[in-house]
């Protein structure tokens, strides 16, 4: 009996977004084996590309890259975009993590949705090619969408991949993609989002404020980023509630050595008070400063006697 072929096998880095679905469905209507991965960090969810992938049947593996992608924010080779986001770094890093998967796994190729010239500062040719150099890719990194506008890749040499049946789509427009998924059938998919919070203006600010002044920081301290009005005393850090599920998520972000702050009789702002200091805890005049903040973000408790009570955890 003659020995059955070995069917292609791609590792498919996952967004759950519409271009990543369609680079999936573009590789499985070829009869290509399709696994799809997503990378997790303190930064960006793997929430939406596990709805995206349950809502279309597809089977999604996660991994986390939370401590390597920190350690590059720290410090990228090839510096930051516009917010303080390496995406050239991360997409490097991301990249030779699916390599070591792909040579594990015994996948014949690594395919992500990438469109060429969506995205300037990232999604250039020239910078498509740096991160495929630098992961150890080179010519096993696959962009169905893009496929006929770039450089032929080996397994479409090896006849494991038919090139005809890849796109050639560029630039911002989604015209061509919502053409796709009408064809794929494809109901249930995101709305385009920057989905990597370093890409944010505001939260970047925080986030090169906590770094310049705590060298060890936690993924408590990396989520409390995410939440209400920032304000710093020297080396301690005071947070204001904006609203009702913020007060909710302060108190759950609680760690040792943090003061919670809050009005007595009159409703309003949860204030977490946090110390990157030598102390364990935040020093009287800091708590003070906290009380001032809370009740100036209380518009009925301005200019008025306020009891206070505190937390410490």
């Amino acid at each position: 009996m003659a020995k059955m072929a070995k069917k292609t096998k791609a590792l498919f880095l996952f967004s759950g977004g519409l271009d990543s679905l369609l680079g999936a469905k573009l590789l499985e209507q070829q009869g290509i084996k399709v696994d799809l991965v997503f990378f997790e960090s303190y930064f960006f969810k793997a929430d939406q590309a596990r709805r995206s992938a349950r809502a279309n049947g597809l089977k999604l593996k996660i991994v986390d890259l939370s401590e390597e992608q920190l350690s590059i924010v720290r410090s990228p080779r090839h510096g930051y975009g516009q917010g303080f986001n390496p995406c050239i770094d991360c997409h490097a890093l991301m990249l030779q993590r699916a390599r070591e998967i792909m040579d594990e796994g015994d996948y014949d190729f690594v395919a992500t949705g990438e469109v060429l010239g969506q995205r300037p500062m990232s999604q250039t040719k020239d910078r498509l090619k740096l991160v495929e150099k630098e992961s150890g890719l080179q010519g096993f990194l696959l962009r169905p969408l893009s496929a006929k506008m770039m450089q032929i890749t080996i397994p479409e040499k090896q006849g494991l991949v038919d090139r005809q049946k890849l796109e050639d789509i560029s630039g911002r427009s989604r015209k061509r993609q919502l053409a796709l998924a009408r064809k794929f059938k494809l109901t249930d998919y995101p709305t385009p989002a920057g989905g990597c919070l370093l890409t944010d203006l505001e939260f970047s600010k925080r986030l090169k404020g906590l770094l310049e002044k705590r060298k060890q920081i936690s993924e408590s301290d990396i989520e409390l980023l995410k939440v209400g009005r920032h304000y710093w005393e020297g080396k301690h850090k005071i947070v204001v509630g904006r609203d009702e599920a913020e007060n909710k998520r302060l108190a759950r972000l609680a760690v040792s050595g943090d003061v919670l702050v809050m009005m007595k009789k009159v409703a309003g702002p949860t204030t977490l008070v946090r110390s990157y200091g030598s102390g364990r805890s935040a020093p009287a005049r800091i708590i003070e400063k906290a009380r001032e903040l809370t009740q100036q973000h209380a518009s009925r408790a301005r200019g008025k006697e306020v009891e206070f009570r505190e937390k410490r955890i």
